[in-house]
């Protein structure tokens, strides 16, 4: 069995063993009793703790007075955020020699996929209050969150199963945003990179490209499983629909926003096949999956969720949280415990039809809206938040914006204080996109306003539509789902 603790480093680490222990360990859960299951946890947590509090410095510094490890209980535990991890990135690694510039370095050069010294994967995230992150990962938890994703969200019965799919056709597709080191197309380039066989069935699409382009590639592709955002799978039910788009789907994947129920039923209705909802991060890549019974089950032996309140005190099931607490078990490199994720979850107080001994969840993801612009000559072209986001943040390096539509064609960015002095960075960067989509008469403005932040979280909507297009009547199938662009 893997435990954390152990000296980190080499190239063995991920030898082919530890690929092995890791989907033996994660597929014999099945048989494993809820007691056993907390009993492992606890293991893993406490062996985190103590490799923590010995390696790196930040939690060398937070935990200097507090009890031996055996003694604590997570509650007892100082919050960490985002915030906190940026302002001193190599105080939270356990890599003494790994310095700042060699991670810039890397994610400025490397291809997407590849790791940093052939022993760490970088995924970099935003999150709703306008702090970018990078996370490290090594190999071992690598090892975990494939085996989770073969297992616990694919449902693959034995590994045996997941080569025969291959070999019997199965082609998957990833939807999403590129141009950086984002966790899940990264994911799909390492699997390549590492098992060539592999590439010819796995492939990632861009969601900046133009959605004609979009559509003739995936045509061409040809896949029997797409994975994306909702607002994204909703998109491409258009062109679905529409007959530019003609997929023969097994599965349709989505993570990354919320999925609510109409536009579940819309996708599973136009593309007909089942829809699947996932939940991971950055911090952590397989944070729950969903059962036959569509609920979300968190994988508990590797990761721990605390829902709380605003006080980071720990809510009870079935009370809805307004944070909550993520820490990594399967992480060596970089320990994220009692990790403010942002997200609100809520632990659902009955146990699930489906007889899982995970616990099972509730999760309230990202509500952006869809943009959408009138592009001069009588049709509109949809604007995907996830994009815009990746658009202003990798392509003008601002990341406290909001970005609101105001009219057919014309769109307002706020920018916080220490980001304006890139406002024409930002503009130039969203013209660019904008003439790609064919929406080159757009207009766009800097207000001189702050971003408007919720007054008791302080999140951030980042892309909203205070004036959607009007004057169109919507196609009787989407008028069910359209409220969950505006959420």
């Amino acid at each position: 069995m893997l435990e954390i603790g152990q000296p980190r480093g080499g190239a063995s680490s991920f030898a082919a063993e530890r690929s092995l222990a890791a989907a033996w360990d994660i597929w014999l859960t099945r048989w494993r009793k809820p007691a056993d299951l907390i009993q492992r946890s606890t293991a893993r947590l406490r062996s985190l703790l103590d490799f923590a509090r010995t390696e790196a410095p930040l939690y060398r510094r937070l935990y200097r007075d507090l009890p031996p490890s055996q003694k604590l209980q997570l509650a007892d535990l100082p919050v960490v955020d985002k915030a906190t991890l940026m302002a001193d990135l190599c105080a939270s690694l356990t890599v003494r020699d790994l310095s700042y510039a060699e991670i810039e370095r890397f994610l400025a050069g490397a291809p997407t996929g590849s790791l940093l010294r052939g022993q760490y994967a970088v995924w970099t995230s935003s999150g709703t209050t306008g702090t970018p992150g990078i996370f490290l990962h090594d190999r071992d938890a690598l090892a975990i969150y494939d085996a989770l994703e073969v297992f616990r969200f694919r449902g693959l019965t034995a590994p045996a199963e997941f080569a025969a799919r291959l070999l019997a056709g199965e082609r998957y597709a990833l939807v999403a945003a590129t141009g950086g080191h984002f966790a899940g197309a990264a994911s799909v380039e390492r699997l390549r990179q590492a098992y060539p066989w592999l590439a010819p069935r796995m492939r990632v699409f861009s969601l900046l490209a133009p959605l004609p382009a979009l559509v003739r590639a995936l045509n061409d592709f040809a896949p029997t499983l797409v994975a994306t955002y909702p607002t994204a799978a909703d998109v491409l039910a258009d062109e679905q629909l529409a007959g530019r788009l003609r997929l023969a789907l097994t599965e349709l994947w989505t993570g990354g926003e919320c999925l609510c129920d109409a536009v579940r039923t819309r996708l599973a209705r136009v593309f007909n096949c089942r829809v699947r909802n996932g939940y991971g991060a950055s911090e952590f890549l397989s944070i729950a999956a969903e059962c036959s019974h569509g609920v979300l089950h968190v994988n508990s032996d590797w990761v721990l969720l605390e829902p709380v309140d605003a006080s980071y005190r720990v809510l009870d099931p079935g009370e809805t949280s307004h944070t909550v607490l993520l820490t990594n078990l399967a992480n060596g490199v970089q320990p994220l415990i009692r990790y403010d994720l942002g997200d609100s979850v809520t632990v659902l107080p009955a146990p699930c039809e489906c007889g899982s001994i995970l616990p099972a969840i509730r999760v309230e993801g990202r509500r952006d809206d869809v943009l959408a612009c009138a592009d001069g000559r009588g049709a509109t072209v949809k604007l995907l938040p996830l994009v815009l986001t990746t658009v202003l943040e990798d392509n003008a390096r601002v990341h406290d914006f909001q970005l609101e539509q105001c009219g057919p064609a014309r769109l307002r960015l706020r920018l916080g204080a220490p980001e304006r002095r890139r406002a024409a960075h930002a503009l130039a960067a969203l013209r660019e996109y904008l003439r790609a989509q064919g929406l080159p008469a757009v207009a766009i403005e800097v207000s001189e306003e702050a971003p408007r932040r919720d007054s008791v979280s302080g999140k951030l909507r980042r892309v909203i539509c205070a004036e959607p297009v009007r004057g169109r009547r919507a196609p009787a199938d989407r008028a069910q789902s359209a409220p969950c662009s505006s959420a």
